[in-house]
């Protein structure tokens, strides 16, 4: 690794084409290969109803959690490549994904441009992303909005499954 500090990043997961599950088990293993970057833990995988379009099958989700050097950027650019690698187009808000990789959070990073906010805004209302994060940090504090349990406490998790 660079001589850069690393910083704790967390990455939601998500895919409902093809086979989820195989799909998800190789985005673990390429952002384990991300250089300046160490795969610390996984969540469990959860079946989760689509958000947004609802014509479309459900997702497979979980959440990485990383230890990297890499700017929030640098780190973006590495998990569209992955995303690319394993067939994403993006073409439609909300759609169905071979493969769809947020940078949730990046440290106490804060970055407001067309790529990339950071904190991810809209994480605090999505249960599907909360449920993996609370496997891997419930304490964590959500900038503006709580610690992650107590955030998830007040979703609607209906339809949410652990995935065997």
């Amino acid at each position: 690794m660079s001589a850069a500090a690393p910083v704790r990043a967390f990455v939601g997961l998500g895919s409902n084409l093809g086979d989820p599950r195989d799909a998800l088990a190789r985005a673990f293993e390429a952002l384990a290969g991300i250089p300046d970057t160490v795969l610390l833990r996984r969540s469990a995988l959860y079946r989760t109803p689509p958000w947004g379009l609802l014509a479309q099958p459900d997702f497979i989700n979980a959440v990485a959690e990383l230890a990297t050097e890499l700017d929030a950027q640098t780190l973006l650019a590495h998990l569209r490549r992955i995303e690319h690698d394993a067939g994403r187009q993006r073409s439609e808000r909300w759609g169905p994904r071979s493969l769809d990789l947020d940078l949730l959070l990046h440290g106490d990073t804060r970055v407001d441009t067309p790529d990339l906010q950071l904190p991810h805004p809209r994480m605090h209302e999505r249960a599907f992303v909360l449920v993996p994060l609370a496997d891997l940090a419930p304490a964590l504090e959500l900038p503006s909005h709580g610690r992650v349990a107590d955030v998830l406490a007040n979703l609607d998790r209906d339809g949410i499954e652990a995935v065997p």
